[in-house]
């Protein structure tokens, strides 16, 4: 399971880095499914990154590899993670604006 997370996160981490962050796997509990992440650079202060997390990357991961049920950052507090923070991947916002996520599908 740890190969085939740590493959996955290769593949997802230009799009990351695009962005000026970055992803680094920290643990996969093969027992509880449960993967640990820390996303850096950009990402912790990015008003995305929980969305990117939750709708992106464990998403994906799910999908991808068999027996992963959730995925969890570690490491500084995301800024997406602030109570009131309001994301929509791939929707309009007021005014036509949006937030689009490379994993959006």
């Amino acid at each position: 399971m740890q190969e085939k997370v740590e493959k996955v996160i290769e593949i997802m981490r230009p799009a990351i880095q695009a962005d000026e962050g970055d992803i680094f796997l920290r643990d996969v509990d093969s027992d509880t499914g449960v993967v640990s992440v820390e996303l850096v650079g950009a990402c912790v202060t990015c008003p995305a990154s929980t969305a990117t997390l939750k709708d992106g990357i464990e998403r994906i991961l799910k999908k991808r590899v068999d027996g992963v049920t959730s995925v969890e950052h570690v490491g500084a507090e995301l800024a997406g993670e602030e109570e009131g923070t309001v994301v929509s991947l791939g929707g309009s916002g007021l005014g036509g604006t949006s937030i689009v996520s490379p994993f959006a599908q």
